[in-house]
Parts: C-alpha cells; sequence; structure tokens
C-alpha cells in the first residue's frame, strides 16, 4: 500500500510517501510560505518515486496540536486529496508522531511543540515493543508545569521538539536526568505519520473523512483579541 504523509503543525512542512516496507522519499520545507508548499512538494514527490496520485492508497495526516494556520493547510489538503482520489484517511497527532521517531530510546519520552504565547503543548510516552504508548493526555501549559511533571517522574527523560528547544534552559532544570533532542528531531516527520498510519489502513482502521480535524487545545490568537475586545 502507497501511503502519504503530511504535516504542517510547526514552521515546518513535512510531506512523505511511503509503504509497509519503507520509506519512498520525503521533503520538509521550513518558513512562513509553508502554507503553499504542501501540494507542490507532494507532486514533486510523486515524480521522484515515479508514482501517479491515483496510486496512492492512502493518507495521513498530523492534526496538531500546533500553529493554527498550519494545521487548517494541511488537514484541509489530505483530506481534499482523499476525497479526489477515494482513499482513506487516518488523522495521526503531531505529538505522536514525534515520540514515535524515538521509539527505541530506553527513557521515557515527552514530546514538545511551542504553542507560543510562553506556552506549550505536550504529552508524556514511553517505549513499548515497535512503537510507544502515550502515559498523559495532550496538553497546553507553561513549561514550568511540565518541569513539575517530569519532576515527579522516575527514570531519565528525553525531550523532543521544537519547545523542547525552545525551553531547553527550564528542560534542564531536572539536571542530566532530561536529555534535548537534536534539531532533526524539533519537528513531526511525515515518514513517522506514515509508519503509524499504514499498519491502520492496511486493518481498514482508517477515519471518517468529517472526523479528520485539526487539534487546537486552546483558542486562537484572533479569538482571544476578539473577546477582548468587549
Amino acid at each position: 500500500m502507497i501511503v502519504v504523509g503530511i504535516d504542517t503543525s510547526t514552521q515546518q512542512t513535512s510531506v512523505a510517501i511511503g509503504t509497509e516496507r519503507e520509506i519512498l522519499g520525503r521533503i520538509q520545507v521550513a518558513g512562513k510560505a509553508q502554507q503553499e508548499s504542501v501540494t507542490p512538494a507532494l507532486e514533486q514527490l510523486l515524480r521522484w518515486c515515479n508514482l501517479e496520485l491515483g496510486q496512492v492508497g492512502g493518507f495521513a495526516v498530523g492534526v496538531g496540536p500546533g500553529l493554527f494556520t498550519g494545521l487548517r493547510v494541511g488537514v484541509a489538503t489530505a483530506k481534499t486529496l482523499a476525497q479526489v482520489t477515494g482513499a482513506p484517511i487516518v488523522g495521526i497527532t503531531s505529538l505522536d508522531a514525534l515520540a514515535y521517531a524515538v521509539r527505541y530510546t530506553h527513557r521515557r519520552i515527552v514530546a514538545v511543540v511551542d504553542a507560543r504565547r510562553g506556552e506549550i503543548f505536550f504529552s508524556v510516552y514511553r517505549s513499548v515493543p515497535g512503537g510507544v504508548v502515550r502515559e498523559t493526555e495532550h496538553a497546553v501549559a507553561h513549561p514550568s508545569h511540565l518541569v513539575a511533571e517530569l519532576e515527579a517522574l522516575p527514570g531519565e527523560v528525553l525531550a523532543v521538539g521544537d519547545g523542547a528547544m525552545l525551553y531547553r534552559d527550564a528542560m534542564q532544570e531536572l539536571g542530566s536526568r532530561v536529555e534535548i533532542g537534536s534539531s532533526t528531531l524539533a519537528n513531526p516527520d511525515a515518514a513517522a505519520m506514515v509508519e503509524l498510519a499504514v499498519p491502520r489502513l492496511l486493518r481498514e482502521e482508517h477515519d471518517r473523512l468529517f472526523d479528520v480535524v485539526p487539534l487546537y487545545l486552546r483558542r486562537s490568537d484572533a479569538e482571544i483579541a476578539w473577546d477582548r475586545r468587549d
């Protein structure tokens, strides 16, 4: 089965194509122009892999939490492609994809995405054979809240994501117990979404199209600004 993965939850757009056997290719685009980069990136990948859109058997899309505008673009694009091709779709949370990318670590994993306004989106995971298991719900909070949660947990921690890098100083208050992932682990990788989605798609455990919606966790800056006018 050929599966396309798309993630636009952070400042980096990631698009990948893969099967149950391998990742065939991926493209990552950083910067403010990411909203216009998804379709060209997919077209380029299809050419590189000598594939047609009609050969795609499923889509995996990052539903967040993450940046409002990026999420809307990525989810809308993936849903349109699924509708046009008739292929099934699976929504994957971006924090799950971040954690899955480091599933082979022996440490507890915390996936952290910059939520702007001095806050972070995060979840805590542990590694299991073949993947990861989420131990907490997705949350949005001040970095100090996450530090307090991690302080109460035993063992070593690997923190990945752009939020972990941005708030490195706060995380490292816990000393050598916490390792901050490198910049290569700063953003969700669409290849991880492909790997997570393939088993579900093969089992026909895909999502209904109208159930695939962005996971925001909080209101947008525009909505908050509008409320303050009252």
